[in-house]
């Protein structure tokens, strides 16, 4: 594990230490603060000190829908294990009582993916008609603490057969069988499929959905 004080983002550091032949299977690079944290869409990810700012590194010769649903089991297990009650918003979200407390990016680099990951532990960001979460207002840990039992997690889970993942994650996702949208129209989302895909139902048809093709 890499641990950093102050940098711009452990997701860029991450592709750095790829760029220059310095990364390996399962690193973990973890900063107490970042400058230039960063979401999913470009969005600025607030990293104020306090919360967990961690980017894993994972070798990876084929890009797989499957792994976004793994990371979110993992991060949802190890906040139940604080005897939080999270949900998980499709694809990776996690939610507590609706509100957003983690969020994950994940980018592909040559033969590996990183996987960014934030948590509001101690402060959450007041954003404009969207609601966030910390998770000091639901039990007590740290960053450190959360991020040992979050590494325990992400081994469980990444080397899990999928329809494992698959189940638990059903169990955990909010919205299912509720109206979603899916290319402007509505729909109502059903699951995931054994190859990651969302199943939708409008009226008596099925069909599936890929990426960010669905608004939740």
């Amino acid at each position: 594990m890499i641990s950093l004080d102050k940098i711009p983002s452990t997701q860029t550091y991450a592709h750095d230490l790829i760029a220059a032949g310095g990364a390996r299977d399962r690193i973990a690079i973890t900063a107490r603060t970042q400058t230039a944290g960063r979401g999913r869409y470009r969005r600025t990810w607030v990293s104020n000190a306090g919360n967990l700012y961690v980017s894993f590194i994972y070798r990876c010769l084929v890009r797989d829908s499957r792994l976004s649903y793994a990371v979110a089991v993992a991060i949802a297990d190890t906040m139940i294990s604080f005897c939080v009650t999270p949900t998980i918003k499709w694809p990776n979200d996690i939610l507590i009582d609706g509100k957003k407390v983690c969020g994950v990016l994940i980018e592909y680099n040559h033969d590996f993916v990183v996987v960014g990951i934030g948590v509001n532990i101690q402060s959450n960001p007041v954003v404009e008609n969207y609601g966030t979460a910390r998770l000091a207002d639901y039990t007590t840990t740290d960053a450190q603490a959360f991020l040992g039992r979050l590494m325990r997690m992400m081994d469980k889970w990444m080397d899990a057969q999928f329809v494992d993942v698959r189940a638990h994650w059903m169990q955990l996702a909010a919205g299912l069988n509720s109206v979603v949208k899916y290319r402007g129209e509505s729909a109502e989302l059903i699951g995931i499929n054994e190859k990651g895909a969302l199943m939708l139902r409008r009226g008596g048809e099925y069909f599936l959905a890929w990426g960010d093709e669905i608004s939740m």
